[in-house]
C-alpha cells in the first residue's frame, strides 16, 4: 500500500505510580528500576529506535523528572569518564543518547488512565499514525515485537495490535482479541474482549502493549467516558475507532516479562543475564544452588 503514512513518533506512557514496587519507587520511578544494566524504560525505546521510530513522546507524572535526565546528555559524568579515558563507558553512553530534538515530554496531571494518557500526547503526536509502547511489557527477541508490527502495517495500513498466545485457562486476565481473516503476515481483528469471564474467550491471543494507531483516536479519547476503575480506557476508544478503521493483529513469538508485576521483573532479570556472557555461567551456577 503505497498510501500507508509512515510511522515516525512513538509514545510511551510512564506516569505511573508504580505501588507494587514501594519502597523503591518511592523516589525512583518504576521505569528507571533496571533489568540487568538498563532502565526499564531503555527496553523499549530501544526496541522502538530498532523499528524506524525518530521521535519519542514521553507521557509523565509527578516525580518522573529522573526519566527526561536519563536521556539528556550527562555532561559532568562525561567529562570524568573523559578524563580517566574510559573509553567502553563513553562509548555506551554515546550508544544510547537520543539525538537533538528526538525527545519530547508532556505531562499527565491526574491518573485518569491509559486513553487519557495516550490523549496528553496528542498535540506532539499531530495528525499522524504513532506507535504506543507499554514500558513494563519488556520483550526479548532478535527482530522486535514493534519492527514485527511494522511489516504488517506497510501491509495492510490501518490499526495494528500486538498479540501473543497465552493458555485458555489464563485468558479472563487479558485483553483478548476475536480473530478474523487472514491479512499479510497477520490477521483481522474483529471484536476486543477485556478479561473475558472464564470460558467465553473469543481466542486465546491477548494483548501485550505494543500498538499501532491512527489519530484518529485522539478525537475518540477527548470525548471518552470513563470505563473499568473509572478511567478513560483505551480499550473502549479502540472499539469505537474500529467501527471506522479497520484493525489487525501481528502474533508476537518473542518472550515478554511483566516488569510490572515483582515475578515478571525478577523473571527477565534472569532471562537477560543468561543471554549476558560474562555472567551467564555464573548465574547458572547461582540458580543450580538455591
Amino acid at each position: 500500500m503505497n498510501s500507508v503514512k509512515p510511522v515516525k513518533k512513538a509514545v510511551f506512557p510512564v506516569a505511573g505510580l508504580g505501588t507494587r514496587f514501594l519502597p523503591a519507587t518511592k523516589s525512583v520511578p518504576k521505569e528507571m528500576l533496571t533489568v540487568l544494566d538498563k532502565p526499564v524504560i531503555q527496553y523499549a525505546v530501544d526496541e522502538a529506535k530498532k523499528a524506524g521510530i525518530e521521535h519519542f513522546v514521553f507521557v509523565t507524572g509527578r516525580n518522573k523528572g529522573v526519566i527526561e535526565d536519563h536521556f539528556d546528555l550527562a555532561y559532568e559524568l562525561q567529562d570524568t569518564l573523559q578524563k580517566r579515558e574510559k573509553k567502553e563507558a563513553l562509548a555506551v553512553l554515546e550508544h544510547y543518547q537520543p539525538a537533538a530534538g528526538q525527545t519530547s515530554f508532556t505531562r499527565q496531571q491526574a491518573p485518569l488512565g491509559l486513553g487519557h494518557a495516550v490523549w496528553c500526547a496528542r498535540d506532539i503526536v499531530g495528525n499522524e499514525p504513532f506507535a504506543l509502547l507499554l514500558p513494563d511489557m519488556v520483550m526479548k527477541d532478535e527482530k522486535g515485537c514493534l519492527s514485527g508490527m511494522m511489516d504488517l502495517y506497510s501491509q495492510t495500513g490501518g490499526n495494528i495490535i500486538a498479540t501473543e498466545e497465552v493458555a485458555w485457562e489464563e485468558t479472563h486476565k487479558y485483553g483478548v482479541i476475536e480473530k478474523g481473516s487472514p491479512a499479510g503476515d497477520g490477521f483481522e481483528i474483529t471484536g476486543m474482549v477485556e478479561k473475558p469471564a472464564p470460558g467465553t474467550a473469543p481466542s486465546n491471543l491477548f494483548i501485550n502493549g505494543r500498538y499501532i494507531l491512527q489519530p484518529e483516536i485522539f478525537d475518540i479519547l477527548e470525548d471518552q467516558k470513563p470505563g473499568a476503575g473509572n478511567e478513560i480506557q483505551l480499550t473502549d476508544a479502540m472499539l469505537t475507532l474500529a467501527n471506522q478503521q479497520s484493525f489487525y493483529g501481528h502474533v508476537f513469538t518473542g518472550q515478554t516479562f511483566d516488569c510490572g508485576s515483582k515475578a515478571g521483573f525478577i523473571e527477565a532479570n534472569i532471562a537477560f543475564a543468561l543471554d549476558d556472557a560474562e555472567i551467564a555461567e555464573q548465574i547458572r551456577e547461582m540458580l543450580n544452588t538455591m
